[in-house]
């Protein structure tokens, strides 16, 4: 992973958490009791982690491993555990591909943060390039499983998508025997670095788990992860180092032994071993607390809906109805009132889009490449438009078209009645996630190519592009769902920055980074554009004053939500204003002073917003496929 990404993954995981200042020395001391290389193995296997193909050296470290086990006739297959590439992008997906299909074994793979969180065909290439996103093989006995870490396309912790939890059930299922020793895979470690580890963990614990290995920290580490052992290997890339490198790893009939190898040079000896037997798993481990819910007896549960797939967006209500898509490709609507399904219609991609309700229609991107308009009273296909490639991003409105920006460089804009295409804007740099705002007669957006673009939103002409002059693409205005008032439009990005620009022309109209209130993708606006909220990374609520000429905070919320960073758009209604957390959790603030009205957990994973249907219910979402309705009992005064 980037260095960028790591430094702030650190901080909030803990990855490096004081018990493990002692791995290093175990791992120093024991190792110079190891062999070069194990004797006589059962089988060997290669570890390959981190290969980053996109950045500087990394498709020539990549070619230099691929040529080094080429050359190991005792090597049965290599498994490349995620970070395959640098952005995710298409171009980068294949590649990867087309380095690692040079091997002369078999071998198995799966994504890793890098790969998901910034993939413009959501997800979907790494599918269609690699063949799938899990993987599950037998090898001498041994049972090797692996699966996705996430985060898919939205920033935050890891997070196992819910589909390949479903996927892990059934392999569970199929495999009767509990004694079938089995070894694990993810990018990430399996510890709060994931939101749902405890999903995963807790579906193993009755199974004969050997050891669990990971990438993303790249660096060599030991591992206790409920009482088994864990292994994270380094990252193929060279570093500050002449060539990069990969684990190699030896299973005997008592152990696992870890050698690193230079790439056409030597296998440095063992750094670490893991005896095969004697582990237990930890009797009653921690797991995520729901007490809180019970400080606010106002707020109960009307209904919840479980999915199958993740769900990555907002929902859309209208005249009774829920809708809302799924990773799964589906578009849904369900009764308000209970929760009963209504309709369903399936597309043949992933869908991360909001959809857009106009009167009776429904307008929906998929990651399939298609545009499709629905019938809103039943889900029927009234018209489909191809594009040519994945769409990422939510629809807008204005007047009777709907306005789409792809990962393809268009933005284009459908008469929402006929399916008439109405303009296609074609200079586009970078993919578009976000939802586009429409304010008064222009189009506004950002782009993962550090662009924010503002479109004529009658005939698509362009009026004006601001580019963010970091050259870092991760720093992109391209997640947050910008707001606008008095001919302002404001916009916060990974930057840590909150810019407001002129919408007339794109010029700052001022831009602040304030080191105690560092914003990066959540904000949203009052429901009198006085107030400009933000959610900061310290895990508060702050409220900017939109009149002013420069940056003035007219109050930080008390509250302390912890450490935060996903880019869930922020919703006020009736002097309430909605957060959603990264970790599950619905807050409820005072848009007076950022007290707090009340908070609701419901999950462990990133809430994508908060949606309020009126004062007393609230809709919300979740990425691991929840979707749940909220009655909340007004307190008198």
């Amino acid at each position: 992973m980037s260095l960028i990404y790591f430094k702030w993954n650190l901080y909030f995981v803990g990855i490096y958490h004081a018990a493990m200042k002692t791995s290093f020395l175990f791992i120093f001391l024991f190792a110079c009791t190891l062999p070069a290389i194990s004797q006589d193995p059962l089988f060997r296997f290669a570890l390959v982690t981190d290969t980053h193909v996109g950045t500087e050296t990394g498709q020539e470290d990549l070619e230099r491993t691929v040529a080094d086990i080429n050359g190991q006739q005792d090597i049965a297959f290599v498994i490349f555990s995620g970070d395959v590439t640098e952005f995710g992008s298409d171009d980068e997906l294949r590649l990867a591909k087309s380095v690692i299909s040079k091997l002369n074994k078999p071998w198995h793979i799966i994504p890793g943060n890098h790969d998901t969180k910034w993939s413009e065909s959501g997800c979907n290439t790494f599918r269609t390039v690699f063949g799938d996103e899990t993987f599950s093989f037998e090898h001498k006995g041994y049972w090797f499983i692996g699966t996705n870490c996430g985060p898919n396309m939205r920033m935050g912790p890891g997070q196992v998508p819910r589909e390949n939890i479903v996927w892990l059930d059934a392999q569970l299922k199929q495999q009767s025997d509990r004694q079938k020793p089995v070894i694990y895979i993810n990018h990430y470690p399996q510890d709060s670095s994931l939101n749902n580890w405890f999903d995963v963990l807790d579906r193993l614990r009755d199974r004969n788990v050997k050891a669990m290995l990971c990438g993303h920290g790249h660096v060599n580490r030991a591992y206790n992860f409920e009482g088994i052992p864990g292994i994270m290997c380094r990252s193929n890339l060279r570093a500050k180092a002449a060539i990069g490198g990969y684990n190699i790893v030896s299973v005997t009939a008592d152990s696992l032994v870890f050698n690193e190898r230079r790439p056409g040079v030597q296998t440095l000896p063992a750094w670490h071993r893991v005896a095969l037997n004697g582990h237990h798993w930890m009797q009653h481990p921690p797991r995520p607390s729901y007490a809180m819910n019970a400080e606010y007896p106002q707020v109960k549960v009307k209904w919840t809906v479980q999915e199958a797939g993740d769900m990555g967006s907002a929902v859309a209500v209208a005249d009774g109805k829920v809708i809302y898509t799924n990773t799964n490709g589906d578009i849904k609507a369900v009764n308000l009132s209970n929760g009963k399904l209504r309709w369903q219609f399936s597309t043949k991609g992933k869908i991360y889009a909001t959809p857009l309700v106009s009167g009776k229609y429904v307008i929906v991107p998929s990651t399939d490449g298609n545009v499709y308009c629905l019938s809103h009273s039943d889900g029927k296909l009234l018209w489909q438009r191809p594009t040519g490639k994945a769409i990422v991003s939510s629809p807008a409105l204005y007047r009777d078209l709907a306005i789409i920006a792809g990962s393809d460089g268009h933005c284009r804009a459908w008469e929402i009645p006929t399916g008439k295409l109405r303009w296609d804007y074609d200079s586009v740099k970078g993919f578009v996630e976000t939802k586009p705002l429409v304010y008064g007669n222009q189009v506004l957006f950002g782009s993962w190519a550090n662009h924010f673009y503002a479109l004529n939103a009658g005939s698509g002409a362009g009026n004006w592009v601001w580019t963010n002059p970091t050259d870092n693409r991760m720093f992109s205005p391209a997640a947050c769902w910008p707001v606008a008032v008095d001919q302002k439009v404001y916009i916060v990005s990974p930057d840590r920055q909150m810019r407001a620009l002129h919408t007339s022309n794109g010029a700052i109209y001022w831009q602040n980074m304030d080191s105690l209130n560092l914003v990066r993708e959540s904000m949203g606006i009052s429901q009198d554009s006085s107030r400009i909220y933000a959610k900061t990374m310290q895990g508060h609520l702050i409220a900017i004053n939109a009149q002013a000429a420069a940056r003035e905070i007219l109050w930080q919320s008390p509250v302390e939500m912890g450490y935060e960073i996903c880019p869930s758009p922020i919703n006020e209604y009736g002097n309430t204003v909605y957060v959603a957390g990264q970790s599950g959790v619905v807050y409820a603030f005072s848009a007076s002073d950022g007290s707090l009205r009340w908070k609701h957990k419901f999950s462990n994973c990133l809430v994508n917003t908060v949606h309020p249907v009126n004062g007393n219910t609230v809709l919300a979402s979740s990425m691991d496929g929840r979707l749940l309705c909220l009655e909340v009992t007004l307190r008198k005064n």
